[in-house]
């Protein structure tokens, strides 16, 4: 890892405020997206770039902020990496968060984030709290493979149920679904019930399937050749360059997922569930008037 003073470290794009303490992640998941070139990192993704002065850039923004609003942070790297278990700046940004009453969404795969759970449940009951969970493959053995350094998928099943126990909401990123990997109609069931268990309030998809850039493509295509062979080539033949890779069961697969979400009351549309997380609740804003 190597440190840096940001300059910032608040983004505003169409409402969303989000953070990134970290730039880069040593999760070795075979599929990230945040490989990709367009995000124009000038250092190998696992020299993960420490942002050392967020807290108090954090507490700058927030001090100058107007009107509250949720505070996301996970979108581009881990808050919950390795590393955040020496240097505890997600921690750090939390309390910050939490004195200033704003509200938080966090995005992980870690089971790190329960050291966290009193201090989330204290900006839940102050002003809004979602913790947001990416579950991608039921099968451990496999989990190990496509995600091989983080908490494996009971592990994180657990933090959700944890997670809602302490009365906090949770929303399940059920994405990327790989082609010929993980895109069996058991490996979405299990998923789903799990999350019907855990009481999980939404899922997000964006279809079942995967995306590809530069940068992501060749990190990608070497996993397959480690761990898949000839998979690789089966990818060439029938997705050629594309960026969007769905699976060949793509249909069957969001119908599961449609039925068992409305079965369920948990929401599953795209833009429900993202103002959901945007939602910040006035009334706290409405009681200080007072």
């Amino acid at each position: 890892m190597h440190y840096v003073k940001a300059k910032g470290i608040i983004t505003i794009n169409h409402g969303y405020h989000g953070m990134n303490i970290y730039r880069g992640c040593t999760h070795g998941c075979i599929y990230c997206d945040s490989r990709s070139k367009c995000y124009q990192m000038n250092h190998e993704f696992e020299d993960v770039e420490v942002k050392i002065n967020a807290p108090e850039l954090l507490r700058e923004a927030l001090r100058k902020k107007r009107k509250k609003c949720m505070i996301g942070t996970g979108a581009m790297s881990d808050p919950y990496m390795h590393i955040e278990k020496e240097l505890r700046l997600t921690r750090k940004c939390l309390e910050i968060i939490y004195e200033y009453g704003f509200g938080v969404t966090v995005l992980t795969k870690s089971d790190m984030i329960l050291d966290d759970i009193e201090l989330l449940g204290k900006i839940n009951e102050r002003a809004r709290c979602v913790v947001q969970m990416t579950l991608t493959t039921y099968d451990d053995n496999l989990c190990h493979i496509i995600e091989p350094n983080v908490a494996d998928t009971k592990r994180r099943i657990e933090v959700l149920e944890k997670m809602h126990e302490y009365g906090i909401p949770t929303v399940v990123w059920l994405t990327p679904i790989l082609p010929f990997i993980n895109d069996s109609e058991d490996n979405i069931r299990n998923i789903l019930n799990a999350c019907v268990k855990a009481g999980v309030k939404g899922i997000v998809t964006f279809g079942m399937g995967l995306t590809l850039r530069e940068g992501d493509r060749e990190y990608y295509y070497a996993a397959l050749d480690k761990h898949f062979k000839g998979l690789k080539e089966r990818y060439i033949r029938r997705y050629g360059e594309v960026y969007l890779l769905p699976s060949p069961k793509e249909k069957e697969l969001m119908r599961v997922l449609k039925d068992i979400c409305e079965a369920n009351h948990i929401m599953y549309k795209p833009d429900e569930i993202f103002a959901y997380l945007n939602e910040y609740p006035g009334k706290y804003e409405e009681i200080s008037l007072f």
